[in-house]
Order: C-alpha cells, then structure tokens, then sequence
C-alpha cells in the first residue's frame, strides 16, 4: 500500500531531473524526465515509505541521519539539487495541503516568548565550541560572508562582511552601540577595536556568552565591550547604533512587530539600525519541521513582504535595503567542505549520526539559497530620514579600515 502511495506521490513531484529509487523490498523505479540531476536512493527500511508519503521532509533527514536512506556515491549536493528544483514548482494534493498547515501552524511554532528562546538557543549554539572550530572561521563568524571577489577566502569575506556593515552604522569613536544577537563576539570587538565605540551585545546562549566575555578581556576591550545574558526585549535606554547580524531569523513572525518596536525605543533620535537576516524572495512560507526539530527550533525564515510590514507599524525609515543573493551559498560550501574534512574530529565529539545530520543541515541550507529562493537581506533604518547620507557613495569611499585590507 505505502510503496505504492509513496511511487503516486514521487510520479506527480519529479518532473525535472531523473531519481532511481529501490524501495525495501528490492524494487526498482526512475521517475523524472532525465534532464538534469540524476540521483540514486535506496530504502533499507520497511517503514520508511510510509512515513515518507506522511512526512516528507521530516523523513528524508530522519533516514539520511539513521542510514535506513542511502544516496549512491553519498551525493548530497546532487541529491539536494533535485530535491529544491523540483520543489520550486507549486505544490499539489497532499503537499499543497501540508504547506497550508504549516502556514497555520507557525503561530503557534514560533511563539518565541523569553523562556522558550533561551531553551531554543541552548539547543543550537550550547553544543560544545569544538564543534564550531571544526568549519567557521577563527573569528567565529556564524552568518553570511561577503564575497567582494570571487577568490576570497572564508576568512577575508567574513572580514568583508564585518567592516561593510560597519560602513551603513556610519560610526563615530565614542558611540553607543546595541548588538542584539552578539554569537561569540567577533563583530562587537571589531567594532570597538577598529571603529572605538563602545557595545553592548546580548546573547541567550550560556556558552557564547562565556566566550566573548573571555575574548573581551584577553583583547583588552572589557572597558569598551560588554556582554550580557539577556534576552534583547529585556534591555533598556538608548544607543547611537543597533546592528543584529542573523538574529532576526529566531524571532518568531508573532513577534516581528515586538521586535521592531524594541529597535525604535532603544535607538537614540538620529540614530541609526542595521539588520542583517536570511529571507526569503517570494511570498510568507514555514520552516521545513526538520530544521525546527533538529537544528533551529522556533525559527522561521521571514518573507521581506513580513518584515516591511513590521517596519512600517514601527515608524522607522527603511533608509536602504540590500539583497545578497549567492553570498550565503559560497559561505555554506566553504562551511560543508571544512566539516566534511574534520568529519573524524566530528565523530570524536558525538557520532556518525550527528555528523550525518550536520553534513545534511549545511548541504539542505546552500542549495535552499542556490536553488530555492532563498538570500539575505540587510536592512537599515532610521528613526529619522536624514540620519545617514541620502546617496550610497559613503559604502564604497573607503571600502575597509586597515584590518581588512590586511585580511585580504
């Protein structure tokens, strides 16, 4: 019965590229035209039919991660490229109708109040910090990288990023600056280093928190740059400058006007805001229920249509928006191919099904925003419309302060 609801289902889903699927029982089917990706899988479960047709997406990393699912060569990116091609088209049956409850669901999903962020940050950025050694860079940047020149390393488009965004803060030394969402801490002491502002940065997580204070201090910055444990609505007063760099997509859509509105009240009149978020180029949609499960609970990937609205409840001027398109997919290749190396290194820390479930994370996210319309977008606003220069030409005059140039 599942075996044939599951070939139904997989006749109507593949109509580019070719899959050659051998199902528990030693059957073999091919669905697809053949242009395209060629990909081959093979079922080692009796029950993985079923709960394919049930639940797809949650299925298909449940049997990666356990095994029970094999790709031939263990082609992920073939794998994935056939999956996100094909996904792109609108969904029909039963699909379509899974689509329109998560949509439903999300509201309850993403109910983000400050208890449940704290337990859905633990559960991501508290796995041990050798982990992240493993295929971040030595600054620990966890978000998109900037690739001014295709040729750059990881190392130099993170250093890219850092100082572009500190171009649309438009510092001054002296400044107050509120960073929301501060991960280890590299973009705070940068900032204080190359820029001398003063930050406070906030995180919920017990162990980055840790290990910025720590870097604060052997940086001899801990006068400049201080790091809380605390929730972002839970602070007070004002700054010159916000900058939140992949924090916005852990809000939450019920709390993206919350959101919004705490940057309003902590910006000083003529300050200035800088957000930097995954986002999605199309209409609102849900997170896949694998990433909320395994990897990003209570997170969600907001539509620019989502955050425009929340922007303009909170009477901020949208003084420039920035799309980055493929940036993120060069940063999640350089970030597979440095975990894929250190994947003995991995499996000392956890285990194979952990390292399968990492590997599937990075591959799922780079073809997400190589294939599926997916890309960052960095707003900056204002309280006031004059607060910046009215033409971009400042971004590009000095392109980078010493440290980048030395990076390159």
């Amino acid at each position: 019965m599942w075996n044939k609801a599951l070939d139904r289902m997989l006749d109507g889903f593949i109509v580019t590229g070719r899959l050659t699927l051998t199902y528990p029982d030693g059957a073999t089917r091919r669905y697809g035209p053949g242009q395209g990706a060629d990909v081959q899988i093979t079922l080692c479960d009796p029950a993985l039919p079923r709960r394919l047709v049930r639940a797809p997406e949650l299925a298909l990393g449940e049997g990666y991660m356990d095994g029970t699912l094999t790709l031939g060569g263990d082609d992920l990116d073939g794998f994935f490229t056939l999956v996100t091609q094909n996904a792109a088209h609108p969904p029909v049956g039963l699909r379509a109708l899974d689509m329109r409850l998560r949509r439903w669901r999300r509201w309850i999903d993403q109910a983000n109040p400050a208890h449940r962020s704290r337990a859905n940050v633990a559960h991501h950025y508290d796995l041990s910090g050798a982990l992240y050694d493993l295929f971040l860079d030595a600054d620990r940047q966890y978000s998109c990288a900037y690739f001014r020149d295709p040729g750059m390393t990881l190392e130099q488009a993170q250093a890219a990023k850092k100082h572009h965004i500190a171009a649309k803060l438009c510092l001054s030394p002296g400044m107050e600056v509120f960073e929301i969402g501060c991960g280890w801490g590299g973009m705070a002491l940068t900032l204080a280093q190359d820029y001398g502002v003063k930050v406070l940065g906030v995180t919920l997580s017990v162990e980055q928190h840790k290990i910025a204070t720590e870097r604060a201090a052997r940086a001899g910055l801990s006068d400049r740059v201080r790091f809380a444990l605390a929730d972002y609505r839970s602070i007070r007063g004002q700054f010159d400058r916000i900058v939140s760099i992949g924090m916005f997509e852990h809000v939450g859509a019920p709390h993206f006007t919350e959101y919004f509105d705490q940057i309003r009240d902590r910006l000083t009149p003529d300050g200035v805001a800088l957000i930097h978020t995954i986002g999605r180029a199309g209409p609102p949609g849900a997170t896949s229920p694998w990433i909320t499960k395994y990897i990003f609970p209570g997170g969600y990937v907001p539509a620019l249509s989502e955050m425009a609205a929340a922007v303009e409840v909170a009477k901020l001027y949208p003084t420039d928006l920035e799309v980055w398109r493929l940036h993120y997919a060069e940063t999640l290749r350089h970030w597979h191919d440095r975990f894929a190396a250190n994947a003995d290194r991995a499996r000392a820390l956890y285990d194979d099904r952990f390292c399968r479930m990492w590997r599937y994370y990075l591959k799922a996210c780079e073809h997400t925003f190589r294939h599926n319309h997916q890309c960052v977008y960095q707003f900056q606003l204002a309280r006031r419309q004059d607060a910046v220069p009215l033409t971009r030409d400042y971004l590009y005059r000095d392109a980078a302060p010493e440290a980048l140039r030395a990076a390159q």
